[in-house]
């Protein structure tokens, strides 16, 4: 049906039935997005539930909107004759526990097969599946990739960045594979770990030491090849800016009245020179002076900003889910108003324990 009569339309992920096993961050978060598309997500939760619901109820809702969820015993015989009900009628399960809880509970898809031949089995570790249950935390993880060694002043200690990177990241990654073995129509298994994406996401960094034996350096928070691409003090606020080519550099140099260095190699060059020119200019007006001059001229410009404010000056990213106001998906498509369901009561629909 078309034309103007035509209802809203149905997510894109619309009849596409996912399982969730999992804790916390990265697994739920991943099969949220997804439960924001359109399709039906169910959290098959432990009798005590997702460790998530002892945090707080902001915390679960954040992760958990518009979800099902069924409590379910799956280390007892009659919680894996549940389990495996609920297996032959998904498309896909995904699974966020460390290794051997994924073997011990039956979770994978060479264990799932016999009940359903075309189910997408996704498994969200810290290490990867052969490498053990060593603890892998979000922080553990940016410890151990080199996020953390990159983070921070050069003559200061190596910093985590001020949220989850590493499970957000991982759940986005998962969320993707999931929805690529779909796509194919094949059943399968598919891994996913925090160490992979992270390492993944270091794509330039370690293609510069892996080809050119150029280790990347802590620039405080400066981009490795872009010059000036970083942080600055203005006379109130600090600004980011980020010049990558030259027509940029030559928009703001003429803005700020900043003279040479036309090229990216010689602004590279001559990193401190160009960063002291840039402090001193930017001293002349405030952060979000700067911004709005440097916006007109299409530079690439922002104030920084806290969480709060950066909410305010983005109002439609926030949504209602259950009588909380959440941030919403980041998905935005024409025509679909996702509805952003209320996270579920431990065992809503389905107690089983």
């Amino acid at each position: 049906m078309s034309g103007p009569l035509a209802g809203p339309l149905a997510g894109p992920l619309a009849g596409l039935r996912i399982l969730e096993v999992g804790h916390i961050l990265a697994g739920p978060y991943a099969t949220m997005l997804l439960a924001d598309l359109g399709a039906q997500v169910t959290k098959v939760e432990p009798p005590g539930g997702d460790l998530s619901r002892q945090v707080s109820d902001a915390y679960f809702a954040s992760l958990n909107r518009g979800k099902r969820s069924v409590r379910v015993d799956l280390a007892t015989p009659a919680g894996q004759d549940r389990l495996h009900t609920l297996v032959g009628e998904a498309d896909a399960l995904l699974v966020n526990l460390k290794p051997s809880a994924v073997h011990r509970l039956g979770l994978t898809y060479e264990a799932l097969r016999p009940w359903n031949e075309r189910l997408v089995c996704v498994v969200l570790t810290g290490w990867g599946m052969a490498e053990g249950d060593a603890p892998a935390f979000d922080y553990v993880v940016q410890a151990a990739t080199g996020i953390a060694a990159l983070t921070g002043d050069p003559d200061g200690p190596p910093l985590l960045p001020g949220y989850s990177s590493a499970d957000n990241s991982a759940g986005l990654a998962a969320a993707l594979g999931l929805l690529a073995q779909v796509v194919s129509g094949r059943g399968g298994q598919l891994e996913v770990s925090l160490r992979d994406v992270m390492l993944s996401q270091l794509n330039y960094h370690a293609a510069a030491w892996l080809n050119d034996g150029t280790a990347p350096r802590r620039l405080g928070g400066a981009h490795a090849h872009y010059v000036p691409a970083q942080l600055f003090p203005t006379a109130e606020g600090h600004l980011a800016l980020f010049i990558t080519h030259d027509t940029f550099w030559r928009a703001f140099a003429a803005e700020a009245g900043i003279e040479g260095y036309p090229t990216m190699a010689e602004r590279a060059a001559r990193r401190e020179e160009v960063v002291a020119a840039v402090t001193k200019a930017l001293a002349a007006d405030t952060a979000t002076g700067w911004e709005t001059r440097l916006r007109s001229l299409r530079v690439p410009a922002a104030a920084v900003r806290t969480l709060p404010e950066a909410l305010a000056a983005a109002p439609d990213a926030v949504v209602e889910a259950g009588g909380r106001r959440l941030v919403a998906g980041p998905f935005r498509v024409p025509g679909f108003a996702p509805s952003f369901g209320p996270p579920p009561d431990l065992g809503e629909h389905g107690d089983f324990v």
